[in-house]
This record gives C-alpha cells, sequence and structure tokens, in this order.
C-alpha cells in the first residue's frame, strides 16, 4: 500500500484502523473498541482491554519459540564490557527481580523510580515493573540530587532501583551519593533502595533501606505477568516544565503497546529478529520507546550502548557496532552525527568498516539541518530520515515511512504526517494558515494510541499546557509551517522565532544557512534583545577540526551568506566562534538559557545540561561581542 492510502484509510475510520493493529498484540482481555472519548477532551485508547506490557515484550517471544534469539546486546567501551542476553534468559531475569520486588511489598499502581546508567539490568528494572504492574519512572542517571527530589516527590515511589555509579570517558559518576542526598532532601521517602552494585565502584549501603541487586533476589519466586486494564499507566517519564516544575508524562500500557508496535514495522522498516539499534539513553523517551519497548515488543534485537559517539575511543564507534551486530536500522540524535562530522568531516573512519547490513539511519532530537544530513546521505549511501515527534507523544508522529513507502526527501523537513496525526498550523487566534506560512503546529485532537493522556497529578497543567490555546488540538509548542505538498517544516520552539523590526523570522532556517558553510560543525542562532528593532538574531559557530581559516573570517562568511540567502531583513550581523554549544545530555542546544546569557537576565541552570562549564564559555565570548549591553 502507497503512504497516502494507508493514511486515507485511518483518517475514514481510525476505530478500524487502530483495532487492526491492535491485534498484533498479546492480550489478556481484547478491547471492545479503541477509542474512549467520554472524558473528552482527555481521551484514551484501549481501556477496557487487559494485557501486560512484559509479557509482549518477553515471555510471548519464549512461547513461540524464540527464546534463544538475542533481545539485548550490551556493548559498553567506556568499560570495554561487551555480552549478550536471550529472550529466554531476560525472562528469568526480569521475573526473578519482578519476584524480589513483590516480595518487599511492591504491588500493581506502586510507583518506582529507575535512576541507572546504560547497562541492561535498567531495561530489566523497565520490565520487571510492567510484569507487575508498578508504574515506572525513569531518571536519567546521575541528574542532580535535588532534581531526583523533586521527581520523588511527586511520583512518591515505593521503591527506587539504582546503580552505584556510571561511567563517562574519563571519570565515575558517583550515583548512590546523589541518591542519598536526594532522599534526604525529598519529603517522600521510599521504603527501600535496590542498589546493583558496579565492580567501578561499589557503594555504602543504608542499613535497614538498601538491599544489593543480586542477594535480595535470592530465594524468591519468580513472578508471573499481572494483567493490567489498558489504561494502567506503564510509565511516568518527567520532562522539563518552563516553571521549573517538571511535568510527570504519563504513558497508558495498551495504547504504548499498540503504537510502538505498528511503528517498528510501518515507520522503521524492521522485521521481527533483525538489530534495531536506538543510540541514546533510557532516561529518555527514545530510550523507552525505542530502546526497550518498541524492539522487544516487535521481537527485534536492541543494543544497550554506553558510550559516546566520539572519544569512546573514536569517530568510528558507531560504525563498529553497526557492522559487528550487523545493524539494520540506526536511531540517533542529529548531535551525534554534528560530532562525528566534526571529528571526521572526510569520513575516514566509516571506510574502516563493513556497513552493508545498514538499511537506514533516522534522526530525531532535535532539528536535523540539511547540511549533516547531505554529509551521511554521502558517507552511508543509505536513506537519511529526519523524523520529529516530542516526549508527550511517545512516538514519531512526523516520519518518511520507510515500512510503507519511501517518499522523496526534502532537506529541512521530517516529512509528512504519520498515520494518527492530524496535523494544523494555526495562528495566534486559532486560524489556520495557507500553505508555506510560519505558525503554531498543532495536532487535531484525538491524539493517537500511544500518546500522553494526561500528566501525573497535574490535569489543570495538562489542560493549560497543551489544550487550552487551540481548543480541539494539541499544541506543540513548535513553530513551522507546510508546504505545498503536506511536508512539515519544524522550525523553531515557537520561543524561538524571534521578531525582527516586526518580521517574524525562524532562527532554524538561519541555522541552517550557518550550518552550509563548509567550516561549520554545528550552529545556534537566538534571538537577543535590540532596543530598536525589539530583537536581533545572534549566531554561534563551532567549527570543523582542521579549519584553516581564522575565526573573524568565517564569522564575516556567515553574515554574508545569510544576507545573501535569507536578506536583509534578517539583519543578520553578528556571529562569534565558541569551542562548543551548551546542550542538554540528550543533545538539544539550550538556545533559551543562552539568551537569558546575552540579555543579562537570571536563569536557572537546567537541570539536563551536560556540561556546566560550557556556560561560562558562552559568557565570555558574549562578552568580548558587548553582551549583555545594559
Amino acid at each position: 500500500m502507497s503512504y497516502q492510502s494507508t493514511y486515507d484509510q485511518w483518517k475514514s475510520d481510525p476505530e478500524a484502523f487502530w483495532m487492526k493493529a491492535a491485534e498484533e498484540i498479546s492480550w489478556f482481555k481484547k478491547p471492545s473498541k479503541a477509542l474512549f472519548s467520554a472524558n473528552a477532551p482527555l481521551y484514551e485508547w484501549f481501556s477496557d482491554a487487559e494485557v501486560n506490557t512484559c509479557y509482549n515484550a518477553v515471555d510471548r517471544h519464549v512461547e513461540a519459540g524464540r527464546g534463544d534469539q538475542t533481545a539485548i546486546i550490551y556493548d559498553s567501551p567506556v568499560t570495554h564490557t561487551k555480552h549478550t542476553i536471550s529472550f529466554a534468559e531476560l525472562k528469568e531475569r526480569v521475573a526473578s527481580l519482578a519476584g524480589a520486588l513483590r516480595a518487599k511489598g511492591v504491588e500493581k499502581g506502586d510507583r518506582v523510580v529507575i535512576y541507572m546508567p546504560m547497562v541492561p539490568e535498567a531495561l530489566e528494572a523497565m520490565l520487571a515493573c510492567g510484569r507487575i504492574g508498578a508504574v515506572h519512572s525513569v531518571v536519567f542517571g546521575g541528574f542532580a540530587a535535588n532534581e531526583l527530589a523533586v521527581r520523588i516527590d511527586d511520583a512518591q515511589p515505593k521503591c527506587i532501583i539504582a546503580a552505584s555509579c556510571g561511567i563517562e570517558p574519563g571519570r565515575v559518576v558517583h550515583y548512590k551519593p546523589l541518591l542519598d542526598g536526594a532522599i534526604d532532601a525529598a519529603t517522600h521517602k521510599p521504603d527501600f533502595c535496590v542498589i546493583l552494585q558496579r565492580e567501578q565502584e561499589v557503594a555504602h549501603l543504608e542499613a535497614g533501606r538498601d538491599v544489593d541487586w543480586h542477594a535480595f533476589q535470592y530465594g524468591v519466586e519468580p513472578a508471573e505477568c499481572v494483567p493490567v486494564a489498558g489504561n494502567h499507566p506503564s510509565y511516568i517519564l518527567y520532562t522539563s516544565g518552563t516553571t521549573g516544575q517538571p511535568k510527570g508524562v504519563i504513558r497508558q500500557t495498551a495504547g504504548q503497546l499498540v503504537a510502538l508496535n505498528w511503528s517498528m514495522s510501518n515507520l522503521y522498516n524492521v522485521e521481527p529478529g533483525e538489530v534495531f539499534w536506538a543510540a541514546s539513553d533510557v532516561g529518555w523517551v527514545v530510550g523507552h520507546s525505542y530502546i526497550c519497548y518498541a524492539p522487544l515488543v516487535h521481537g527485534n534485537s536492541t543494543i544497550v550502548f554506553e558510550g559516546k559517539p566520539i572519544g569512546t575511543p573514536d569517530a568510528g564507534t558507531f560504525w563498529r557496532i553497526i557492522e559487528e551486530y550487523n545493524v539494520r536500522t540506526f536511531f540517533t540524535a542529529p548531535t551525534a552525527f554534528r560530532a562525528i562530522k566534526r571529528e571526521d568531516p572526510a569520513g575516514d573512519f566509516v571506510k574502516k568498516y563493513d556497513l552493508s547490513g545498514l538499511k537506514a539511519l533516522f534522526l530525531a532530537g532535535e532539528r536535523a539541518d540539511p547540511d549533516t544530513i547531505v554529509w551521511a546521505q554521502n558517507q552511508l549511501g543509505v536513506p537519511v530520515i529526519d523524523h520529529w515527534w516530542q516526549t508527550e507523544l511517545g512516538w514519531p508522529a512526523l516520519c518518511n515511512p520507510l515500512g510503507i513507502e519511501e517518499l522523496p526527501v526534502k532537506l529541512g523537513s521530517p516529512s509528512v504526517p504519520v498515520p494518527g496525526y492530524e496535523f494544523a498550523i494555526l495562528d495566534e487566534a486559532g486560524k489556520p494558515l495557507p500553505a508555506g506560512e510560519l505558525g503554531a503546529i498543532t495536532i487535531k485532537l484525538p491524539l493517537p494510541p500511544g500518546t500522553l493522556p494526561n500528566l501525573w497529578n497535574a490535569e489543570e497543567r495538562y489542560r493549560k499546557s497543551y489544550l487550552n490555546n487551540f481548543p480541539g488540538y494539541y499544541e506543540t509548542g513548535d513553530a513551522g509551517y507546510i508546504d505545498e505538498d503536506g511536508y512539515l517544516y519544524i522550525m523553531a520552539r515557537t520561543d524561538d522565532v524571534i521578531n525582527v523590526a516586526g518580521h517574524r523570522l525562524s532562527t532554524g532556517a538561519m541555522e541552517e544557512v550557518l550550518a552550509s558553510h563548509p567550516d561549520v560543525a554545528e550552529c545556534a542562532v537566538i534571538g537577543v534583545t535590540d532596543q530598536l528593532k525589539g530583537q536581533l538574531p545572534l549566531g554561534f559557530l563551532c567549527l570543523n577540526a582542521g579549519t584553516t581559516k581564522a575565526p573573524a573570517e568565517v564569522e564575516a562568511e556567515v553574515v554574508k551568506l545569510v544576507r545573501e540567502k535569507i536578506g536583509p531583513v534578517a539583519a543578520f550581523k553578528l556571529a562569534t566562534v565558541v569551542d562548543r554549544l551548551p546542550k542538554t545530555r540528550s543533545g538539544k542546544i539550550l538556545r533559551g538559557t543562552m539568551v537569558s546569557i546575552a540579555d543579562g537576565k537570571e536563569f536557572k541552570m537546567p537541570a539536563t545540561i551536560d556540561d556546566p562549564a560550557i556556560l561560562d564559555e558562552i559568557k565570555g565570548a558574549l562578552a568580548a561581542i558587548g553582551f549583555p549591553s545594559k
């Protein structure tokens, strides 16, 4: 079937479309219908079904005779460790852990916070929660104690599962003192903590509260899969809120299973048994959806990678893994590719490996600039698919659906709406805008299965954040436009659309121009306050390794380039070369924080920042060109 006919089929009868997709899932009790809308605009999917996530991800493959197939491939260049876990082994490990949790009082509906590095045990902890109907909330390993405390108080976990430490290139991150500090600071105290002791650092266990991962499983009865209602929360995942109070995104069990399973064959074009690799972290939504749940539910082998795209040991790490495990489909952030391209602009490392098994590369998490896509296309010779979604949505909303039909790639666009999603570009009054005009990107309600039905204990905030501004639509918080072929372009967060002398301009469009300069590896454009024009764009440039030009020369060239490509209306006159950009650990550039520094405003250190020292470097670079001006 073609993309258009599949999309039309969904649109003409969404109920039948999703009920058919639901047939791929193993149910204890099948749903009577797909959409439950009694509480609109709060919608739910498959609410009256009974199902279990862990059964679908693990047990059913063992029962189908595929127990010997590899479920998890663990590859950790930072600890020089590699091993594989079959579906049969995974079932035993998860059932044992789930049984031990249950023996200590964790029941259906209880929350469990998971604070782990990229090790297979992180996935086992998630699956063990799903097995007994507990609701997990994974917090990125190494998150600051005060941020972890806020999440403990919001989720109120009965138990916390953590590791003694995480390993970064050249250093050990001490998780246990951070966990102890968070529990001291939190009002809510967990009944107990399970600690995975890693050989790189054995942590102190608090008597009466902390138990050892292996020891507490000794002699327990393994747990069977507990049926839960279709609308039972599978997990809570906190996403940074603008108010500083994180938002607990809920994912419901049945909708997640149906949507993720459907996406593996239709979007990512993988068959059960093949190796699928999402190079992310379990702390992010990509880790939940496409390291843990989607591949395992669909019967794929998934890779847990503990390392970095460069420096563990070099810019060839990704290619080594793709060759070694015969990865069919690879998914990572554009940031990772920009880092590799900066270290290896000519692609010398790519040539060292046999990548013939790779069929496609998918990028998401930050805008994929055309220059990075073209570099990847040239180096890999496979479709490079930029696609777009959010923590709240849980799975792709815009994508070139390789499993249905490979559509033409348009550089700068994550392509077209996935069946289940109907987009509208609205002006500030909520009126639809014509093709090509920049406005607020919204999605018509109801959202499809697998997306957030609400926020954890914060319905009013859910309505205010996503539903109230444009009644009948979900507000994404992004700005962009749809072209005459129906391709959508995400140009900026709504906050990143800058107003230069009355002209609404997208920072993303300017970033595309800067990134097209041959010496620029990575860039960011922000809007800084200007007395005359309201805002002016300011570009930050990171240069490729081995560039011979002086920074001032590149700065002058990109100013000229923007003038040529976008025109004088952009008023782009300011650019500065920096060594690196401040980012979250998942690779999103912290543009809002950079704006605050440039405007001389107070700001809160973002909880998700990868390296706070970069902010001082940005302050220095801004001071050198006269910012903040007052």
